[in-house]
């Protein structure tokens, strides 16, 4: 289980990094709000990952919290663009 869950977390860093790539590369603003929502939900899964490793379900909070933090700030952005502009 030590290596499958090590393989995991080192895809997802690899994911986790192209998608902060995506989000620090000139772009427009809705690439840079699904560059950072892609990296909210890796960062996510690897606390996912690390409670199976670990077997502590404390982790399943943070997990939660995580995850509501993201959808919300998300569905802020992307209300803040519709009203002003992809520009």
């Amino acid at each position: 289980m030590t290596t499958v869950t090590d393989v995991c977390l080192l895809l997802l860093a690899v994911a986790a990094g192209l998608c902060l790539l995506r989000v620090l590369r000139p772009a427009s603003l809705p690439d840079r709000l699904v560059g950072l929502d892609s990296l909210l939900v890796m960062i996510a899964c690897g606390i996912g990952v690390w409670t199976a490793r670990t077997a502590n379900g404390v982790y399943i909070d943070v997990m939660v919290v995580v995850s509501l933090v993201a959808f919300a700030a998300t569905v802020s952005v992307a209300q803040f663009i519709e009203r002003r502009g992809s520009r």
